[in-house]
């Protein structure tokens, strides 16, 4: 009977220890799923983009940039620019009129320092539209930047660095630098979070350095918005003379202009109407002259009663840079005032300036004796020329 009793025990023994394993194999194959699976999110997470950190890629850029009808700010005529990391241009270049730096870029190279574009100038060719007739819808952007020449425009790009680690030194014991209890040790400082406050922007009068792919990013986006404009904006025509500045304003208001002194009177309304007294010849300019660009613009003058120009609008802009050189002509014309009731008057003159392009024509050489050589101008003469059709709108 003993023997059969432990036989019994024997046996229920082995098959209690043979099901243990069976049992606890599912809670360790949860266990590594588990491991697994923490594994898999912390990955996850080292590797997803974090919009605070990120910084600004070559493809975004061209999205931004390329084939975009844009204006250089400040309008500059050198066919190499270089800008700092805030958009402020380094060294000098001559100045321009907005007519001539109509831009687009064609390629574009990012780097560690650098942003690198490449493209071409426009001339903007007004065609005839009088201020309240809408002129965004009445002028061409010609390419003016001649075959095998490109412009090159570089910008600075805020460094980005990686934070160094500034050694804190341990306190002693029984120094009054030692935290007190209960009190978190200080957190190690970084050279960057001393130089750098994460919250703070870069100083724009200096060349700067930055931990943040962000910041960097920021200030990019910030100098590409001072270099270019996508239109014709507020602050476009806020840095404008006061020709054009008037222009718009007639345009954004869709009304004639009007002088800003209401005593001014009408050519209509007066006795002895104002006249231009002097020669006036108002220059051309080599773009217009490479590119067929003449024809006739119009501007409003105040003729003072002493005779001299005081304020000018445009009314019909010809673009490329002349309505500059007409305004130029206009200031250093003389006129004879108006007359009303036997005393001059101001009055608004409307003047019509007729811009022409000049033949190649120069004097020919040959072996004919000079006597018997017809008379020739020895200088090109200005001529009228059928221009494009778009052109004659």
């Amino acid at each position: 009977m003993r023997l059969v009793l432990a036989a019994a025990l024997l046996s229920a023994g082995l098959t209690a220890t043979a099901q243990q394993p069976a049992e606890t194999q599912p809670a360790q194959a949860m266990s590594g799923q588990k491991t697994k699976a923490e594994k898999t999110s912390s990955a996850a997470k080292a590797t997803a983009p974090d919009d605070q950190t990120s910084g600004i890629t070559e493809e975004e850029l061209r999205r931004m940039l390329v084939g975009k009808p844009l204006f250089l700010r400040g309008s500059y005529i050198s066919d190499s620019l270089s800008y700092g990391a805030h958009g402020e241009l380094d060294g000098n270049a001559p100045p321009a009129p907005f007519t001539l730096c109509a831009v687009q870029i064609d390629k574009v190279h990012l780097s560690k320092r650098k942003v690198e574009l490449v493209g071409a100038r426009y001339g903007l060719h007004f065609l005839g539209a009088l201020a309240y007739e809408d002129p965004t819808k009445a002028v061409d952007r010609v390419k003016i930047t001649q075959k095998k020449r490109t412009l090159k425009i570089t910008i600075d790009r805020e460094l980005v660095v990686k934070a160094k680690k500034v050694k804190t030194p341990k306190a002693k014991i029984g120094s009054h630098d030692e935290p007190a209890a209960g009190e978190a040790a200080a957190e190690p400082k970084t050279e960057a979070a001393a130089n750098l406050p994460a919250d703070q922007p870069a100083d724009p009068n200096a060349a700067t350095k930055t931990t943040s792919p962000a910041q960097s990013a920021t200030a990019l986006r910030g100098a590409l918005d001072r270099i270019f404009a996508g239109t014709i904006d507020e602050r476009m025509i806020a840095a404008m003379p006061d020709f054009w500045r008037l222009y718009y304003q007639s345009a954004a208001a869709k009304t004639d202009y009007r002088p800003s002194d209401p005593t001014v009177l009408r050519q209509n309304m007066v006795d002895q109407k104002a006249k231009l007294i002097s020669k006036f010849e108002p220059a051309s300019n080599e773009y217009a002259q490479d590119h067929g660009v003449a024809g006739m613009s119009l501007y409003h003058v105040v003729i003072g009663a002493d005779g001299k120009p005081g304020e000018i609008a445009v009314a019909r802009p010809i673009g490329f840079g002349l309505d500059e050189n007409a305004v130029q002509a206009i200031r250093a014309a003389k006129f004879e005032p108006a007359m009303k009731d036997g005393k001059p008057v101001p009055v608004l003159l409307d003047l019509v300036v007729q811009f022409r392009i000049f033949s190649k024509r120069t004097a020919k050489t040959s072996s004919t004796p000079a006597s018997d050589k017809q008379a020739e101008p020895s200088l090109p003469g200005p001529y009228s020329v059928q221009l494009p059709s778009s052109a004659n709108q």
